[in-house]
């Protein structure tokens, strides 16, 4: 660290200045990227990730604020003793350490707690107390940083704790001595109460000065108000700490939601065949379809249930929303759809019963839903179904959409009613049931135009596996926003 400028020396000549001009204006073409960064964070929201990255622009420019006030005075020397405001900002202005850019650090407002935003040139100041006539020696800037009058004395190293906050006085007592007897450096941090009782954090960096016998003569030091720049740290790790832990919570949040669709899903794999043992049984495959982005877990569900008449129910279904809130009302919704199943409800007065439940639910939720009955006696398929895709038909290489009355999706209209529509299938037909996230990601497409276009495909499979295994092949890419779930039915018999 250079010595002090004692009265008698000559003042020291400013150095490089072409070298630090170039670092100025380095430091303003910075300044100018990082804000142009903090305005794009800026509409980014409230999110906690989008708070953190505000926080660390704010962060940025104030210590490139800091950087272009300190070179400026690097460039044109220290400020002298009684400068005031005026004058200290009329030198940021000649030096052109002056912004326009919102939000940035501009001339002092008045107020309760002190300038809100001062001159950054205010900021740093300096001091020498000299021990063997125990007078002190302040720079302008000081004054301003302790709030004191310029034309005040400078106050001894046994006055200036009276400043500082009762806390943090042995931190500055410890400094000092240290400096004083063991001849180190100083490099702390201390708060200062000022007259008009706002709190300024300082940092202070000093060292002794030695006499011509080695003794310590003097103690020189640099004191800086990081008031701001500790505002913003703090705001960073808040926000940071905030990111953290929204982090951890979407995890856990995930995790359950995966932990609660997989325990209530159908756990079979491969293919199934209902009604058990039955001549004329259901070949069955199903998959659920997890979306290409991680994490996007949501509230749909395939279904294939043995009722007591060797009546199979099939269903599939999606509520509204993603993560633990989705699945776990997916899971209400399917107990219900088994439960009113394995009581003999039609699928129409299902559905209707379905709704009224989500609707008076303490949770209210929407959704969608088809609820199939088929009777392998008759090879009878009776379905209806509330805005949701209805069920595609496959036969002899060509495919149809199965045409019944619309219904409300589930949750919107109280008392809602559905019909019913009733199919007689056939050996070798393929029934193919899904979600609306199977197509999502294919703009500018239908079912009919990519599902009804497998029909040829589906004329060379033998089991329900191998259509499972074909659509996935179709749609199972990763270009699919929503997750989604299918499930293929094949007539045997």
């Amino acid at each position: 660290m250079p010595s002090p400028v004692s009265a008698d020396r000559p003042a020291a000549q400013p150095p490089g200045r072409g070298a630090v001009e170039a670092l100025i204006s380095q430091t303003r073409r910075l300044k100018g990227d990082v804000d142009a960064v903090r305005r794009d964070a800026r509409s980014g929201g409230s999110d906690p990730e989008d708070r953190w990255q505000r926080a660390l622009c704010d962060l940025a420019l104030h210590q490139l604020d800091d950087l272009d006030a300190h070179l400026a005075q690097l460039r044109d020397g220290p400020a002298p003793t009684g400068t005031t405001t005026d004058t200290a900002d009329q030198a940021a202005a000649d030096t052109g350490n002056t912004t326009d850019a919102p939000d940035t650090v501009s001339a002092p407002s008045a107020g309760p707690e002190g300038p809100r935003h001062e001159s950054l040139l205010s900021r740093v100041g300096s001091a020498e107390w000299n021990l063997l006539t125990d007078e002190a020696s302040w720079s302008g800037e000081l004054y301003r940083i302790l709030g004191l009058e310029p034309a005040s004395p400078a106050l001894t190293l046994d006055e200036l704790p009276a400043l500082v906050v009762e806390e943090d006085r042995p931190k500055l007592t410890s400094m000092v001595t240290d400096c004083l007897v063991d001849a180190r450096s100083i490099d702390g941090e201390f708060r200062v109460v000022r007259p008009d009782t706002s709190v300024r954090t300082v940092h202070m960096m000093g060292e002794p000065v030695l006499g011509e016998d080695g003794s310590t003569a003097s103690m020189w030091a640099v004191l800086r108000d990081v008031s701001e720049l500790r505002l913003h740290r703090r705001t960073v790790l808040e926000s940071s700490d905030s990111v953290r832990r929204h982090r951890r919570q979407d995890r856990t949040e995930r995790r359950l939601a995966a932990e609660v669709q997989e325990a209530v899903l159908p756990a079979w794999t491969g293919s199934l065949r209902l009604p058990h043992g039955g001549p004329r049984a259901l070949d069955l495959a199903a998959r659920h379809l997890p979306a290409a982005t991680p994490g996007l877990i949501g509230g749909e569900w395939y279904d294939a249930l043995e009722l007591g008449d060797d009546t199979t129910l099939l269903s599939v279904g999606d509520l509204t929303g993603q993560g633990v809130a989705a699945t776990s009302g997916m899971a209400m919704v399917l107990g219900a759809v088994r439960g009113m199943a394995m009581a003999g409800t039609s699928p129409g007065r299902l559905l209707s019963l379905l709704s009224q439940l989500l609707d008076t639910a303490a949770q209210p939720a929407l959704g969608s839903a088809l609820c199939c009955h088929y009777r392998p006696e008759t090879r009878t398929l009776v379905w209806a179904r509330a805005g949701h895709p209805a069920p595609l038909l496959f036969r002899d290489g060509t495919g149809r959409v199965l045409q019944a009355p619309d219904g409300a999706p589930l949750g919107v209209t109280p008392n809602a009613a559905y019909g019913q529509a009733e199919v007689t299938l056939e050996p070798g037909d393929l029934l193919l049931l899904h979600t609306d996230g199977l197509l999502s990601g294919h703009p500018g497409t239908t079912v009919m135009d990519r599902l009804l276009g497998l029909a040829p495909r589906f004329t060379r499979t033998s089991t329900a596996q191998d259509g499972l295994r074909t659509v996935v092949e179709e749609f199972g890419g990763t270009e699919r926003v929503d997750a989604a779930c299918v499930l293929v039915a094949k007539v045997t018999g």
